[in-house]
């Protein structure tokens, strides 16, 4: 085994560990870490190694699935709706990229050198797709048990997170509802700002009615600061809670 064998099998082994999961397979893994800009260059070497594009289209599924699973079992109450923002919470991109930062799993990617740079492995969307190719993989390796076990603790982690602090209201929707009992209001998001790098951009909105600020947020998204805005907006209308109280008893 030449060194930089030696090296990379390191690298991987010390990945399957904060993996918690050993690969029969290892190519799988392999695969699983290869990004489309270190399968291109190799190409034009003559040298063919897949990209991990496949292994993530499987991935997707199999977290979907795993996802959907928990949340029926565990909130048998809950009506479709509520379900599926759940999901949501538990799947979305800015969640899937969190899982694979904390895994470590950027240290271990094969990139294109255009890609290979500090930020590249941090990129929101790599981590992302490489975490559903990563629970390809581990499908594909051990079969669903092995998935479930690597996956559902983040997810579980992050529907309670979500449940917690009120992640799954549509506080835009809530707001629209209140506003719509007077004729002629008008309420609008407007962007006020945005900064931070590419990867890791953050955005502030303010809430308006008939131009009056009700409301600003800070989020990830422009929906998720519209979201926090209309929260804040939402106090303005007394609370929270009560104002969501009152969106369940309409939908009866």
């Amino acid at each position: 085994m030449t060194e930089l064998e030696k090296q990379e099998n390191d690298r991987l082994t010390a990945l399957e560990k904060r993996l918690g999961y050993r690969f029969k397979n290892r190519m799988l893994l392999r695969t699983a870490l290869t990004h489309s800009s270190y399968s291109n260059e190799m190409k034009s070497r003559g040298v063919f190694l897949p990209c991990n594009e496949r292994l993530e289209f499987l991935g997707d599924a199999v977290i979907s699935l795993i996802t959907a699973h928990h949340i029926f079992s565990r909130f048998p109450e809950e009506n479709e709706g509520d379900l599926s923002k759940l999901r949501a919470q538990a799947v979305r991109d800015i969640a899937l990229s969190e899982y694979a930062r904390e895994l470590g799993v950027g240290q271990a990617l094969y990139l294109g050198r255009g890609e290979d740079t500090p930020e590249g492995r941090d990129r929101k969307s790599t981590l992302e797709n490489a975490f559903e190719a990563i629970a390809g993989a581990i499908y594909l390796d051990g079969g669903l048990e092995a998935a479930v076990s690597f996956a559902l603790p983040f997810i579980e982690k992050k529907v309670s997170d979500a449940m917690k602090i009120g992640e799954t209201r549509d506080y835009k929707t809530i707001l629209q509802q209140i506003i719509q009992m007077e004729q002629g209001e008008r309420l609008e998001y407007i962007p006020v700002a945005e900064y931070g790098p590419d990867h890791s951009k953050t955005f502030e909105v303010e809430a308006q009615l008939n131009s009056n600020v009700i409301g600003t947020g800070k989020g990830s998204s422009k929906r998720m600061a519209e979201q926090e805005a209309a929260k804040m907006a939402l106090e303005y209308f007394g609370g929270c809670n009560q104002v969501g109280k009152a969106g369940k008893k309409d939908k009866r």
